[in-house]
């Protein structure tokens, strides 16, 4: 209807184009059947955009209007009987707003309980609003099809009252008829109007049980949560268990969810009305299990806060009945601490320190978290050996037999160690280094730790600093944090008993950095004989005496140590072990060791040295004698599994009975005779021991590039470029064209490239590989080599020699091209393990060459 229509005209009218209109403005029941809408036929009907609310069919909701084009299309719906289109923003700044609207909470039994009208923000100014008058027709009526400020399904709703409110808002009752979408949008002024199509609800069939428990499941969840939140009145409950109607049911819930405006929405969309009941069922559990678990923690508060007041009154009743009985009190446990302090021997300093936190611990209450932290403060100083000390044994020579005894080899480790017993007998104090044993694992440095603590008569502690990176695991946690604890190295010397125990500081090399603190720089001051008389604890708070311990470290690796640390440690370098060397340890050691593990007897199982060797060499390949340990295990666990099973089973244990019970072996790499210009033999050490490695090199055509592969790191990629350059520039001494490097492209290959190799010790290899190939002349055979080169032609020493040679003899390497340098290593080894190799000492690489290349 517009404006200047009068309500007869409309009347006529609608009767004409057969609208379907209410006689009576009274208030109608909530649910109606409107059997006159056509789903099919298209209708022209104001519409009406609202924020915050999703109305939905055969709802009902109270809407306050405080802008008088808002009021006007209100009366004029109401008087004429039309019906308005619902529509939900999606924004609260679209530019379509009609009226800023406060949707209240509806009884749906009354109307008469709107005690509050909330007033709204003023919408745009007049001049904005007489812009659509200017609006063309269709040109600017599409932008609005165009918008994305709105939904464009909404609801058809009758306004059921209309009231007039003391403060001169106006309030309508609107109940919602059926769903719509908008075609287009025809006009707008002063009012906008649309062309919409109904869109019908698809019921289920009336004997899907599926739809009839549905229903009844979201009748019984809104209950529970009707009854679990307070702020839901309960005369709720009874109206959900009063409603009849299923699709009413469904809308009623929906609307009332407490989700989000877009969920609502996507549920108004659904035409078929079971596919709405399932996804309002699955939101309903949701708010019900939200309302359970805010209730839960409501209850656990609540509990805590008695729980509390319940323990404070009980206690001090329980203090009134002990003094009163002359039992136990806080008082007297006060004055067992103080009589336990007179008998410690340590400095004023600490008695003092002592006496003031025990004033404290006597002021504070008992049930506060500082009396906890305090009397763990007290009872660690009274822990602490404060001044003692174990007595030394300083015989040596019982000290040698214990490390012969307990570590077969490594005479040079040993005799460094009876070095350093035999300073501190004499001195008798350690303001030497710290010793720090470095090599592969499984090679025995944390055991000889224990070895060194059996020999002097002393304690032995030990901590693992593998991935600490929290400096207070060290220096310990300040008194005013909740749960704060001394440092490990406090906790080790209280566990001790004594404060000088051989201490192991294992695995000293994988100590981290982290946001709270760098560990290695607390470890200066524990590792510094000049800073350790003093070493401050943040949780003791004062200095405590650890010139009297004897440090250890042990360490695979010594790049990731911090360069002050590795200052402070005298560096101790433990080789892997040879084969004839892991066959004696095997012996003493590892066999009679897991025989006394598993429960058996020598005479159970025997092992001869063959049997061992091929153990080692098929079945294990590292420095040390863990991964040996383990097969030996193995083997030891089958005649245990034979015994107490009553079984019969081979005592002397063959090759065939190894592969059975270890399984296929893995033989060692052995040199693979290669004639083929270009490929050299090298020598590589890495953590688990030494290895052989083959370098490949081909010339291509191409501008003299030069190019490698074989995930080789920055160094390995320096030496190929040093190696490559210096034979460009000395190509005559090695009668190679120089034309050749024009021509040819040079490439050169680490094989195995699931391995990471880097270092420079394949310098010579890579630069005879580079000649070779140039030359066209083949290497001799079983020849290997390594050392690191200059843009000079000199031949620098590198490390591993034990590790790399041990490598070549597995492989039946006959010659070895060394760097003039490496010879004191050779001279530090056995010569029985030295036996069947050859040793080239060079300087330059004009001698590898010669040494290398068959004329």
């Amino acid at each position: 209807m517009l404006l200047h229509e009068t309500e007869s005209e409309y009347d006529s009218k609608s009767k004409k184009n057969n609208y379907s209109y209410y006689e009576s403005s009274d208030f109608k029941p909530l649910i109606e059947k409107y059997n006159r809408i056509k789903y099919s036929v298209t209708e022209y009907i104001y519409l009406l955009t609202v924020k915050n609310v999703v109305l939905f069919p055969d709802v009902v909701i109270p809407i306050t209007a405080v802008k008088q084009k808002s009021i006007n299309l209100f009366k004029s719906a109401y008087y004429t009987y039309k019906k308005i289109g619902i529509l939900t923003k999606k924004y609260f700044n679209t530019t379509f707003s009609i009226a800023k609207l406060n949707i209240q909470t509806f009884n749906i039994y009354s109307f008469n309980k709107f005690n509050k009208i909330n007033k709204f923000n003023k919408i745009n100014k007049f001049n904005k609003i007489n812009k659509f008058n200017k609006i063309n027709k269709f040109n600017k009526i599409n932008k609005f099809n165009k918008t994305n400020n709105i939904y464009y399904i909404g609801t058809v709703a009758k306004i059921l009252k209309l009231l007039i409110m003391p403060d001169g808002n106006t309030t309508v009752i609107l109940q919602g008829i059926s769903r719509f979408k908008i075609i287009k949008l025809i006009q707008v002024y002063p009012y906008f109007k649309a062309e919409i199509i109904y869109l019908k609800d698809e019921k289920p069939q009336k004997k899907d049980k599926e739809y009839l428990i549905l229903i009844d499941s979201i009748k019984e969840i809104a209950i529970k949560i009707i009854q679990d939140n307070y702020k839901i009145p309960s005369e709720s409950s009874f109206a959900i268990s009063n409603i009849e109607s299923k699709s009413f049911l469904i809308n009623f819930v929906a609307y009332n969810l407490n989700i989000e405006i877009k969920n609502k929405q996507i549920l108004l969309e659904y035409d078929f009305l079971k596919q709405r009941a399932i996804e309002t069922f699955r939101f309903l559990n949701i708010e019900y299990e939200k309302i359970k678990l805010k209730n839960d923690i409501q209850y656990r508060v609540r509990y805590d806060i008695d729980q509390q007041q319940k323990e404070y009154f009980l206690n001090q009743q329980i203090k009134a009945l002990q003094e009163e009985l002359g039992d136990f009190s806080y008082e007297k446990e006060v004055e067992v601490l103080r009589i336990k302090s007179y008998k410690k021997n340590w400095s004023k300093e600490a008695q003092n320190q002592f006496d003031r936190e025990l004033s404290k611990l006597k002021r504070t209450n008992p049930q506060m978290p500082e009396y906890t932290i305090l009397r763990n403060y007290l009872d660690l100083m009274l822990d602490l050996p404060w001044k003692k000390y174990s007595q030394d044994n300083y015989d040596l020579y019982r000290a040698q037999k214990i490390l012969d005894k307990d570590h077969f080899g490594i005479d040079k480790v040993k005799e460094r160690i009876i070095e350093y017993l035999s300073v501190l007998k004499l001195k008798g104090d350690l303001r030497s280094p710290i010793l720090c044993f470095y090599g592969p694992p499984g090679v025995g440095k944390t055991s000889l730790g224990r070895s060194i603590a059996s020999a002097l008569n002393r304690k032995y502690v030990r901590i693992s600093l593998g991935g600490l990176n929290d400096e207070a695991e060290i220096r310990g946690h300040r008194k005013t944090y909740i749960g704060a604890m001394p440092g490990r190295v406090l906790q080790s010397i209280k566990k001790a008993g004594t404060s000088n125990p051989v201490f192991v500081l294992d695995e000293i090399d994988k100590m981290g950095l982290g946001s709270q603190g760098n560990p290695s720089s607390a470890m200066l001051e524990v590792l510094d004989p000049e800073q350790n008389k003093e070493f401050y604890d943040n949780f003791l708070e004062m200095g405590y005496d650890l010139s009297k311990v004897i440090f250890i470290a042990t360490a695979n690796s010594l790049y990731t140590i911090n360069i002050a640390l590795l200052d402070r440690m005298e560096i101790i370098d433990m080789n892997g072990y040879t084969v004839e060397e892991k066959i004696e340890i095997s012996k003493k050691h590892l066999i009679p060791k897991q025989l006394k593990e598993n429960g058996l007897k020598s005479k159970d199982i025997i092992l001869g040295v063959k049997q061992i060797e091929k153990i080692i060499e098929s079945y294990t390949r590292e420095s040390g004698v863990r991964s040996l340990e383990k097969n030996i295990s193995k083997i030891v666990r089958y005649a245990a599994k034979n015994i107490a099973m009553n079984k019969k089973y081979l005592k002397r244990i063959n090759m065939s009975k190894i592969e059975e019970v270890l399984g296929p072996p893995n033989d060692p790499e052995k040199y693979e005779l290669i004639q083929v210009p270009g490929v050299v033999t090298g020598l590589a050490w890495t953590i688990v021991g030494g290895e052989i490695i083959y370098i490949e090199s081909t010339l291509l055509k191409g501008r003299g590039n030069l190019s490698i592969t074989g995930n080789v790191g920055e160094v390995m990629k320096e030496s190929a470029t040093i190696a490559f350059k210096y034979i460009k520039a000395h190509n005559y001494e090695f009668g190679i064209d120089e034309k050749m490097f024009e021509l040819y492209n040079i490439h050169i290959h680490a094989p195995e490239g699931g391995i990471h190799k880097d270092g420079p010790s394949a310098g010579i290899t890579m630069l005879t590989s580079i000649i070779s190939s140039f030359l066209k002349k083949k290497i001799r055979p079983y020849l290997a080599m390594t050392g690191e080169i200059t843009l000079r032609g000199k031949v620098l020493p590198v490390g591993g020699i034990k590790e790399k040679i041990l490598a070549a003899k597995r492989a039946n390497i006959k010659e070895i091209i060394l760097s003039k340098a490496n010879k004191k290593d050779i001279d530090d080894i056995k010569k029985v393990y030295l036996k069947g190799l050859k040793f080239h000492f060079v300087s330059k690489m004009n001698e590898v060459i010669d040494l290398s290349i068959i004329k």
